[in-house]
């Protein structure tokens, strides 16, 4: 709060940070470019990559009681701490799925099928794996879904507009922790606040995969059942995704094999692969956070490096919208229009909605590719864009999401390109 625009790397440690990322200023190809579309996938740490590599290539199987064995249930362990470290979460059980969407289904139908109740909540801002198994669920078992509308002024949801949909019937509020388009953050630790001061015993799911690579999660501050995140948006690989449930949360009927204990969600077979990525990333945070602080416990380090990255990042997106003595940014630049631009950074992720006078953003994206920038289009024909738009009245946008381990200057190059799309006509 005391940085409201940010604060951004020092030159040194900005190249120790993306000497640790692969791809950053070419893609696989060797083709230089901008990778601005970090929500839909991100950055991978080298390290990260690696693990995986190492620890998939034994083939051993975790549930035996041989020397190579019990190195991957350490593996395993260590990841699983890791987990809680980066979620500041106790007790409980750890489930590793697929997807973070796949554990979203199976969290939400947790409660859903065991937890009476008339009604369930959501909002319009949800990834379609929390929005559709609401509605699934809500359908499946008779109950009314509610949805808070979202807040056009700011991007988010309001606290009230949640709150007041919750009452003593509600059995599960599932929210977003910020939007995948705006990149306005829920104020969480209110809505929890609230919601469990009209129902006390409410289950809350939260989804926060958006948001976890870059702010800090506490859930001492949001005593939450279950909340999610995905590695490969957090600098990790695809094929994992992981998920956190409550200790009342875990034991609620959920598909286990019956031999396992009542809170044990995983089916199958462990991959240890996951959890070997996972301490790689919660190890480069906490390395980040050594340069901000003096502390020594893992959870104190990873905090420190969450705050650097999310000021970081504040500072990318001033500069974004703001401009440099060399650049002009996107709120002053002719041609194009920044949506749901709230003033206040400190309640948005690094994501940015903006579109064209002369453009579609589909023509948009295009031209962006064709200048070496890789930017998405969220567009209403998409499964994953048409409910959030039409919340917030547009028609399409152009999502632009960097990430940490970008500069200052690539946000100049990045303002450059788009004045010069900004002046093609279709």
């Amino acid at each position: 709060m005391n940085h409201p625009k940010g604060r951004a790397f020092p030159d040194a440690l900005m190249h120790e940070v993306r000497r640790r990322f692969l791809h950053i200023e070419r893609d696989h190809h060797g083709r230089e470019r901008l990778y601005f579309d970090n929500a839909g996938g991100s950055y991978r740490l080298k390290a990260a990559v690696e693990r995986f590599a190492q620890v998939d290539a034994i083939p051993d199987n975790t549930e035996r009681i041989h020397e190579a064995a019990v190195e991957l249930q350490a593996i395993q362990a260590r990841g699983s701490a890791d987990l809680r470290t980066l979620l500041n979460a106790e007790g409980g059980s750890i489930y590793a799925a697929l997807t973070a969407s796949g554990a979203m289904f199976d969290m939400v139908r947790a409660v859903a099928e065991n937890v009476a109740g008339t009604n369930m909540v959501t909002t319009v801002l949800e990834h379609p794996s929390s929005f559709d198994a609401m509605t699934l669920y809500a359908q499946k078992t008779g109950r009314e879904l509610r949805v808070a509308k979202s807040n056009p002024a700011t991007g988010g949801v309001d606290v009230e507009e949640i709150v007041r949909l919750v009452d003593a019937g509600t059995c599960l509020l599932n929210v977003i922790y910020a939007s995948n388009i705006s990149g306005a953050k829920l104020d969480l630790e209110q809505i929890v606040r609230r919601a469990r001061a009209v129902k006390p015993d409410l289950y809350i799911i939260v989804d926060a995969v958006q948001h976890a690579p870059h702010g800090l999660i506490d859930l001492q501050k949001t005593p939450v059942d279950g909340i999610n995140i995905a590695p490969y948006k957090f600098f990790g690989c695809r094929g994992s995704g992981f998920a956190w449930v409550s200790e009342r949360a875990a034991v609620l009927p959920h598909h286990k094999l019956s031999g396992k204990k009542p809170d044990f969600w995983d089916l199958g077979s462990a991959a240890p692969w996951q959890f070997a990525a996972l301490t790689q990333i919660v190890d480069y945070v906490c390395w980040l956070g050594g340069h901000f602080s003096d502390a020594t416990q893992r959870r104190a380090l990873f905090e420190a490096g969450i705050e650097a990255i999310e000021l970081h990042e504040r500072a990318l997106l001033s500069t974004l919208l703001d401009g440099t003595a060399a650049a002009a940014g996107l709120r002053g630049m002719e041609g194009v229009q920044v949506f749901l631009d709230h003033a206040d950074l400190t309640k948005r992720d690094l994501i940015l909605g903006i579109g064209f006078d002369r453009l579609d953003c589909t023509q948009a994206v295009h031209a962006y590719g064709q200048r070496g920038v890789t930017v998405y289009e969220r567009v209403a024909s998409s499964i994953y864009s048409k409910r959030m738009l039409d919340s917030f009245g547009l028609e399409g946008a152009v999502r632009v999401s960097p990430l940490h381990c970008n500069s200052i200057t690539e946000m100049e190059r990045f303002l450059g390109v788009t004045r010069e799309i900004a002046s093609l006509r279709p």
